[in-house]
């Protein structure tokens, strides 16, 4: 039976012992040795003083340890908690502190950028490393081979509506905020994504989305949910990625659109030999381009492309079934297997076809909310509008803040958001946190970030910023250039003006959609 997340992994190990589990550059684990070695961490973890319910937070690249910790994690009753690779040090110290971290797995090569912030994370007492060779750390430093081959073991202190799992994603405002996952939801997406993409032993996935974002995680969980294979990438470029398909003989393959755009240029090599093996590509993160659905479609003739729609909060609401493409292109599909989801109105009312109203989720996989912000979270987890007669209405529903609008026939199409909420390449940006750091980097008294629409990136970001006085001539590209030193890439605006004055509402605030609009008619 299966209520705890390792023991998805426990019985495939015993269904599969033999078949190919993880694929990371030229190590191999089958499922028989996956589930050894993640019992073993699990119970040195145990040993290493890690509780019920502490959490764990995985800072590692997309290699065989990070699915490895991810479950371990788990089967020590612990809480999992991924950071994106990529994080600069002052954003992983945020999440650190923000969940209380007692533990810290990464490399030697993280550890090191990490040297100087990891005084500043009272809660961490300790960190697991692939190698403690010249690590020169004040906690204590444990090996993460030693702890993958000491035999060990452990037994469940949790159960299924116990928090498994904290993701950080960012709000509208403010630094990114958790959300708080438990076993039950992360187990009924694994089954119910299993279920419409036809999931089996069978099938290789790719794993080109980070671990940290509910998709990438839920391609793991899935993989392992039916005794499938995992094959961890780490690419740059599109030829990186088709080179892994071809190889590995991918069936599944799980992207943004901005990596989709990467893979439809001519120099990834796609579409020049046949993918017969591909069964299926998924998208998320945004609404896929239509130009480039097209270009997929011609490149990809024989491959299914189903495109998803979904939140954190509540995982995944919506799918739009491949032979349902051709006839719908821009549709968000139907409800999820075992999901409802509502067209809910300002008055609280449900929509009528052709309204816009706000995407609610009911369902398996509502999170539990977000770690310590019970206000956030009851603004976004909120009664059922409109519960069933007879029915308790204490299962909480997930509002979305995407407004969408519904056809006759039940199929969802996006409108927009709510908020100022940015989302581009797949990651949800906050604009607070691009703004603090522009504030940093350069002398500007205010600054306001806004998205723009961009047929790659879903959104792309610009900035306004209004320059202190006596600051003298400020070159934009080099305000740009360093804010690469505190934040990814996928964070720093495409470009920034510098103006007089923001425009503001009536209640002092800057007026964002003023700003939309402005540079709309640019």
């Amino acid at each position: 039976m299966q209520y705890l997340i390792h023991h998805m992994l426990s019985e495939s190990a015993a269904k599969f012992p033999a078949s190919e589990a993880l694929v990371a550059k030229n190590h191999r684990i089958n499922y028989e040795d996956m589930a050894t070695q993640v019992v073993n961490v699990a119970g040195n973890l145990r040993e290493l003083g890690v509780k019920r319910g502490d959490r764990i937070a995985i800072f590692l690249p997309p290699d065989s340890s990070l699915p490895l910790a991810i479950f371990a994690t788990a089967q020590a009753s612990a809480v999992f908690v991924p950071i994106h690779h990529g994080l600069f040090p002052d954003q992983v110290l945020h999440i650190l502190n923000d969940c209380g971290a007692v533990a810290l797995i990464t490399d030697a090569t993280r550890l090191e950028r990490l040297r100087n912030v990891l005084p500043n994370a009272p809660a961490l007492k300790l960190t697991i490393v692939d190698s403690t060779n010249d690590v020169s750390n004040s906690l204590e430093t444990y090996s993460w081979k030693s702890l993958c081959e000491h035999q060990s073991s452990t037994s469940d202190q949790c159960i299924e509506r116990d928090l498994a799992a904290i993701l950080y994603t960012s709000g509208s405002t403010g630094c990114p905020k958790g959300v708080m996952l438990s076993h039950a939801n992360v187990i009924a997406g694994a089954k119910i994504v299993s279920d419409y993409l036809n999931l089996s032993n069978a099938d290789r996935l790719l794993a080109a989305l980070p671990l940290s974002f509910d998709a990438g995680l839920n391609q793991l969980t899935t993989t392992v949910l039916q005794g499938a294979t995992t094959v961890m990438v780490s690419f740059r470029f599109g030829r990186e990625i088709v080179s892994q398909l071809i190889e590995e003989k991918i069936t599944g393959l799980a992207g943004v659109p901005s990596l989709w755009s990467l893979l439809a240029q001519p120099s990834s090599g796609l579409g020049k030999q046949p993918l017969s093996h591909l069964r299926y590509i998924t998208n998320t993160g945004g609404a896929m381009p239509q130009t480039l659905l097209r270009q997929l479609q011609d490149l990809l003739p024989s491959t299914d492309i189903v495109l998803m729609y979904g939140l954190t909060e509540a995982f995944r609401s919506t799918y739009l079934p491949p032979e349902e493409l051709k006839s719908r292109p821009t549709s968000m599909g139907k409800p999820i297997p075992n999901t409802e989801i509502l067209v809910i109105n300002d008055s609280g009312n449900r929509c009528k076809p052709g309204e816009t109203g706000e995407l609610v989720h009911h369902g398996p996989t509502v999170s539990m909310g977000y770690w310590g912000h019970p206000d956030l979270t009851t603004q976004v987890l909120r009664p059922h509008p409109d519960p069933l007669p007879g029915h308790p209405n204490d299962a909480l529903v997930c509002y979305s803040g995407d407004l969408v609008r519904q056809d006759e026939d039940g199929f969802l199409y996006f409108v927009g958001r709510r908020d100022n909420q940015i989302k581009s390449a797949g990651f949800r940006i906050s604009p607070n946190e691009v703004e603090d750091v522009l504030c940093q980097v350069a002398p500007l008294r205010q600054v306001a970030v806004i998205g723009v629409p961009d047929t790659v990136l879903g959104q792309h970001l610009v900035a306004f910023a209004i320059p202190q006085e006596n600051a003298g001539a400020l070159d934009a590209a080099t305000v740009l250039a360093d804010c690469t030193s505190k934040i990814p890439r996928h964070m720093v605006p495409k470009k920034i003006h510098f103006v007089s004055e923001l425009p503001m509402t009536s209640s002092g605030k800057v007026n964002y959609p003023a700003l939309r609009d402005e540079e709309s008619s640019n």
